[in-house]
């Protein structure tokens, strides 16, 4: 990739990619995303190796696949973008008439942000699609803030609780962790989004934090989402991070509006999958 993942901007010129073996629904899909979303990009195949030949060839910020493609499995497709280190968390959304008994059980797995029935129409597929990519302006949530500068902290803290969010700001990844534990004996999360710096001055970094929120506690993407900041402008580093487990980064000196449209975005998503039980 030639620009860094922290670059990525969703509420700019959000691009959609629709996977789907008809190219008549192609047509309509994106005939309706772009009456809606006015600038909206979309981007269309027929294939589930075209798709992740265009995967491997940019950013999306939305992704809908159809359950049976030519060549694969559409929850084939969604575990390739899971595992694709340049794509931040991006929702999948399996656009499906068929009656499958997955659809009826909701087992399409952890790859897959939710399902839309087709019977429901191209123009609410298109209010559903933009409920993502536009977040609104303000949001409730807590946030579990991890920043050692306290002038930075107070500065990050003013911005985001002027958005309506709360946060819950800390010094360090031990003192995060402790937080995190004493909410999971209480059989609670602990917060909705995680948002802290890589580079901190205690013996353990933000990474170090990533991971054991992905491994220790088993939070996935979906259930806590973790937005990390970072000062490496390295796109491959950056890739690492994803990798690692953080559903997007924002590039240090932070700009108000990348950061508060990220953070509300997560926020977005991971209410949307705790209020309709998807992936933890």
């Amino acid at each position: 990739m030639s620009t860094s993942i922290s670059n990525r901007l969703v509420s700019t010129a959000p691009r959609v990619l629709v996977v789907d073996g008809s190219r008549m629904v192609r047509q309509m899909i994106a005939r309706m995303l772009t009456a809606e979303l006015p600038g909206v990009e979309v981007v269309g195949c027929g294939t589930g190796g075209e798709a992740q030949q265009l995967l491997g060839e940019g950013v999306f910020d939305f992704i809908t696949t159809a359950l049976r493609l030519p060549d694969m499995d559409g929850l084939e497709l969604a575990r390739f973008v899971r595992e694709s280190a340049p794509q931040t968390y991006v929702p999948i959304v399996v656009v499906s008439g068929d009656v499958d008994d997955r659809l009826h059980r909701r087992t399409l797995g952890e790859d897959v942000t939710d399902y839309f029935d087709k019977s429901l129409g191209f123009q609410a597929l298109a209010e559903f699609i933009r409920g993502y990519v536009r977040p609104e302006g303000s949001a409730e949530g807590e946030v579990l803030y991890v920043e050692d500068s306290r002038v930075v902290a107070l500065a990050t803290r003013r911005m985001l609780e002027k958005y309506g969010l709360t946060v819950r700001h800390v010094i360090s990844v031990e003192d995060a962790l402790a937080l995190l534990e004493t909410a999971r004996v209480r059989g609670e999360v602990g917060a909705d989004v995680v948002l802290t710096d890589v580079s901190l001055k205690g013996e353990l970094t933000g990474g170090d934090l990533l991971e054991r929120i992905r491994r220790d506690f088993g939070y996935g993407k979906g259930r806590l989402p973790v937005l990390v900041m970072t000062g490496d402008e390295n796109p491959a580093n950056q890739a690492a991070l994803i990798k690692a487990g953080a559903n997007d980064l924002v590039e240090k000196p932070v700009e108000e509006k990348l950061l508060v449209t990220k953070l509300l975005f997560q926020l977005r998503v991971a209410r949307h999958l705790r209020r309709h039980g998807g992936p933890a």
